[in-house]
C-alpha cells in the first residue's frame, strides 16, 4: 500500500510564499519521476513542475523563476517552494509520483491534494 500525503497549503496574500511537501510512504521499491499538478475551480488538472530521480526539473512557463521543485530521495519527500504568489496560482495542488512497489510494476500514484489560496 502506497500513500502520498501533501501538506503546507493555506491562505496567503499576493506576493507571499508557501512551501508544499509530499511524503511518500509504503512498500516502496523505487521512485522515478515526481511532479506537482494543480486544479483550479472549473478547470482541468494541469502540470506545474516535474523532477526526475536525478534532479532534472521542468516547469510550467507561468511559474518559472517563482516556483522551485525539489526532492529528498533518502526520505521520499517532494517539495514545491512557491514564491511571489499570484491570485491565479489559487488551486488544489496534487503530488504525483511514478513509482514501483516491492510487488508491482511502475505506476502513477496521487496524493489527496492541498488547497492553496492567494488572496488579499
Amino acid at each position: 500500500q502506497v500513500q502520498l500525503v501533501e501538506s503546507g497549503g493555506g491562505l496567503v496574500q499576493p506576493g507571499g510564499s508557501l512551501r508544499l511537501s509530499c511524503v511518500v510512504s509504503g512498500s516502496i521499491f523505487s521512485i522515478y519521476d515526481m511532479a506537482w499538478y494543480r486544479q483550479a475551480p472549473g478547470k482541468q488538472r494541469s502540470l506545474v513542475a516535474t523532477v526526475t530521480k536525478g534532479g532534472s526539473t521542468d516547469y510550467l512557463y507561468s511559474v518559472k523563476c517563482r516556483f522551485t521543485i525539489s526532492r529528498d530521495n533518502a526520505k521520499n519527500i517532494l517539495y514545491l517552494q512557491m514564491n511571489s504568489l499570484k491570485p491565479e496560482d489559487t488551486a488544489v495542488y496534487y503530488c504525483n509520483a511514478l513509482l514501483r512497489t516491492t510487488t508491482t510494476i511502475p505506476a502513477n500514484y496521487w496524493g489527496q491534494g492541498t488547497q492553496v489560496t492567494v488572496s488579499s
